[in-house]
Formats: structure tokens, C-alpha cells, sequence
């Protein structure tokens, strides 16, 4: 597959290494970014992630066979409702999202006939942002969710094989089912990370070591990026922060009662999950 022209709305980490995948993998003649600010295209396009750089979404999408959303998911739908009316009649639309339950309806009702919305996640990044930190191989190996609502089944398999040709392995599930499932897998960590940095005080960052600094890697993110996340999947944020807090109250019970054996199958049934994922898994990288 090949596209005429990919048009990337937020050339950030995720945006730039779409680009610069695109690219090296000869998926799109041309790749045109679309930002905020010309200072940050221009680098892009100097760090060889888009081809040209605007800050009109109206120019940016114009005769673009594929739209690639990576702003922040407060914006991902107003951005597509924007954008619609400028694109090609038969344009693609896809996502880079964190959540979908707050995406479908608003961004296809706008819609023209002929044009498509296939959400995706990719379940890949780090806690640094900007294009400078992209990545040709970002994508490489790692799941990618698209959450396709019935009847769009050739849209579907046009952004799976863009996102296959990127790299991931594409699974399909519901909008409903992904946000559930990533409360816990992505957006709760986050909150550990985020809790356990803030715990911590200033003058014992210099006692830090391999466990405090894994644990907390991700709280060094961008709050402008998480805050419209937690809020957009507030309610299953919620519940995996509910079940987070019965888990520690368990913990909290076996050590107030000294019970050495409770603690060790309380840490065992942890250990089991945590080894079940393997340490080839290069989600477990991530």
C-alpha cells in the first residue's frame, strides 16, 4: 500500500514518527505535517520527518489520501470535524489516541460521504515528547488498537495494513472494551508513577536506584497530554484506581498483622502476572 499523500495533525513524538516510519518504509509518496507552530514544522521537516509543514489544517489536508491525528485527545475530534469539509472526498482518517469512547460519534457525523474514521492506538512512545524524539522503528513490533465500528470493514483493513505497514500488530476490539482495558494497562500506571514521584521528597532524589527510577520513568510526561486523558476515560480511570486502592489496603492488612506468609503469596500472585508478560515482549520495554 501506498498513499499519494499522508497529512499528520501534531508532528510531536507519535506524530514525527509516523512521518519518518512512512517514509522509510516507502508507504507515502509525500507526508505533509500540520502544527501550531512554524518554528517546530520547519525542524520536522529538517529532521527529515514531513516532506512540507503548514498551520492551516485546511491547506494541510487538502489532497491528503490519509489524515493521521496525533494532537492531545481533547482535540482528535474537533480536529476531524475541522478537517472534513477540506479533504478529499474519499479521505481516511485514523488516530493515535489513548482513549475512543469519546471519539466515534462527533467525528463521523461530520463526515462526507465516501470518507472514513478508523480509530487506532498505538502502544508505543515514551515519556519524552517532540519530534525530536521520533523514531523511524517506533512502531516496530508493537500492538496497535483499532476500535472500527461495524460496516466499516474496508476502511478498517486500509488503516490496518498502514499501521502493519508501519510495523505493529493490529488488533481490533470495541471502543468500550479498549478504554477499559486501558485505565488499567496504561492511565493507571501513570497515576502510580505520578504518586510515587510525588511521595518522594526532593532531598532523597540522590538515594534513588533502579526500582524508583523504573517505577517512575513515565511521571516525567507531559501533563498537558495526560490531564485530557484521564478526564476523557474518567469513569474507568475511577474503577482501575478503585481496584488499585483495594490491592493496597490488602497489602496494608498482612503487614499491620506481621503475616510474613500472607505478604509472600500477596507479592507471588504480582510476580505471576508481571512473569507471564515475559521479558521479550517489547511491550514490556515500553
Amino acid at each position: 500500500m501506498r498513499f499519494e499523500q499522508i497529512t499528520i495533525v501534531g508532528v510531536g513524538l507519535i506524530g514525527g514518527s509516523v512521518g519518518l516510519a512512512a517514509k522509510a518504509k516507502g508507504v507515502a509518496a509525500r507526508v505533509v505535517g500540520v502544527g501550531r507552530d512554524r518554528a517546530k514544522l520547519d525542524a520536522a521537516v529538517t529532521l527529515g520527518a514531513i516532506d512540507a509543514g503548514t498551520t492551516s489544517l485546511a491547506e494541510g489536508v487538502a489532497g491528503a489520501s490519509l489524515v493521521v491525528v496525533c494532537t492531545p485527545v481533547d482535540r482528535i475530534s474537533s480536529t476531524i470535524v475541522d478537517a472534513a469539509p477540506f479533504a478529499p472526498p474519499d479521505a481516511l482518517f485514523t488516530d493515535a489516541g489513548s482513549t475512543k469512547r469519546n471519539l466515534h460519534a462527533a467525528a463521523r457525523a461530520a463526515l462526507k460521504p465516501g470518507q472514513a474514521f478508523v480509530p487506532a492506538h498505538p502502544l508505543a512512545g515514551s515519556e519524552k515528547a517532540g519530534c525530536e524524539h521520533g523514531r523511524a522503528d517506533l512502531f516496530e513490533s508493537r500492538v496497535n488498537i483499532l476500535t472500527p465500528e461495524p460496516g466499516d470493514e474496508a476502511a478498517a483493513e486500509r488503516v490496518a495494513t498502514f499501521w502493519r505497514a508501519l510495523g505493529s500488530r493490529v488488533v481490533r476490539m470495541t471502543a468500550d472494551d479498549h478504554d477499559t482495558a486501558l485505565a488499567t494497562t496504561s492511565h493507571l500506571p501513570h497515576v502510580v508513577a505520578a504518586t510515587t514521584a510525588g511521595v518522594t521528597p526532593p532531598e532523597w532524589l540522590q538515594l534513588t536506584a533502579g526500582g524508583w527510577r523504573d517505577t517512575t520513568r513515565i511521571a516525567g510526561g507531559d501533563p498537558g497530554m495526560w490531564v485530557p486523558i484521564f478526564l476523557a476515560n474518567r469513569d474507568a480511570v475511577l474503577a482501575a484506581t478503585q481496584q488499585f486502592t483495594t490491592r493496597l489496603a490488602e497489602f496494608r492488612l498482612l503487614l499491620e498483622a506481621g503475616d510474613g506468609a500472607g505478604l509472600g503469596r500477596w507479592l507471588a500472585e504480582a510476580k505471576q502476572v508481571r512473569d507471564a508478560l515475559g521479558s521479550g515482549n517489547p511491550a514490556a520495554r515500553a
